[in-house]
């Protein structure tokens, strides 16, 4: 029986070396994973704060995101208002009108710097995405769907329509299906 008892004890020895060394890797397991506890709040604090400043700048961009512009339009607001005082003072019309034409040219140029393009519409086959037709004429002389006026300019930021033209538009089969109708009457 001491035989027995003996491998008894040598069984309870390993056992209790292999509950050692399950606890000795269970500790370092705990250990490396409260690092990584740390690691990560450590980087989600650090994220949460990089979001937050990027919400901040970009929150300030897009207040001061017009400003070159907006000192742009003021510059040529400022000529308007000059050529304005000028004409009051001489009463020269003509130069009033030189002076507008000139504003309007700069505005021109300063839109077009900014990448605003002008829809090219009057003598056009109508396009529905570039153009708002807001009357329909018939002119047998010009091809159906042709741009006949343009009532207000349209136009495209960096190839993006902004604002559609607002036109006139031909529709030559209206003037087809009128004179049937009258003729079947």
């Amino acid at each position: 029986m001491s035989e027995e008892i003996r491998e008894e004890e040598i069984l309870e020895e390993k056992v209790e070396e292999k509950v050692l060394e399950t606890d000795e890797i269970i500790q370092k397991l705990n250990a490396e994973l409260e690092d990584y506890k740390k690691a990560y709040a450590l980087k989600l604090a650090e994220f949460q704060n990089f979001s937050k400043r990027k919400e901040k700048e970009l929150q300030e961009y897009k207040e001061y995101a017009s400003k070159d512009i907006i000192l742009k339009v003021l510059e040529n607001l400022d000529n308007l208002e000059r050529g304005i005082e000028a004409s009051r003072s001489t009463e020269d019309y003509k130069t009033l009108v030189e002076g507008l034409e000139m504003t309007i040219k700069n505005f021109a140029e300063m839109l077009v710097n900014e990448g605003v393009t002008e829809v090219e519409a009057l003598g056009k086959e109508y396009n529905a995405y570039e153009q708002h037709a807001v009357q329909v004429m018939n002119n047998p002389e010009k091809e159906n769907n042709e741009v006949l006026m343009v009532l207000q300019k349209g136009y495209k930021l960096k190839g993006r329509v902004i604002r559609p033209a607002m036109v006139v538009i031909n529709k030559l089969e209206e003037i087809k299906n009128n004179e049937e109708e009258n003729n079947n009457n």
